[in-house]
């Protein structure tokens, strides 16, 4: 009977805790704050207006910037690239035509020593 008497008083103690009160822990502490929240964003919409005007606006800026950065350096990588390839091409070319000047000047050179 003394277990069924500790029951019931214990069931009363819970229905009689107000509804607002919350588990204690680290998951009570996050509903305790999100109720304060929203408490206040009801009782103050125009500030609660504000921020996300504010901080949304701030927010598309930057995003906004973000894609700006991000194609810019798209084209500076694309650029780069043709210049890479611009440059190697004209290596190529000299390094080709290299040879053949040097075979040149061998045989001017040769032409141009007396035969004794």
């Amino acid at each position: 009977m003394a277990s069924a008497t500790t029951e019931q008083s214990g069931l009363e103690n819970q229905e009689s805790q107000p509804p607002n009160q919350v588990a204690p822990g680290f998951v009570g502490a996050i509903e305790e704050q999100y109720k304060k929240l929203r408490d206040h964003a009801e009782a103050y919409p125009y500030v609660w207006g504000s921020y996300t005007v504010v901080y949304g606006g701030l927010f598309l800026w930057t995003a906004y910037r973000w894609r700006k950065l991000r194609r810019t350096e798209d084209r500076v990588r694309g650029l780069q690239t043709k210049l890479r390839k611009l440059v190697q091409d004209e290596q190529a070319a000299l390094t080709a035509s290299k040879p053949q000047k040097s075979l040149d000047k061998s045989s001017s050179v040769s032409d141009k020593t007396p035969v004794p």
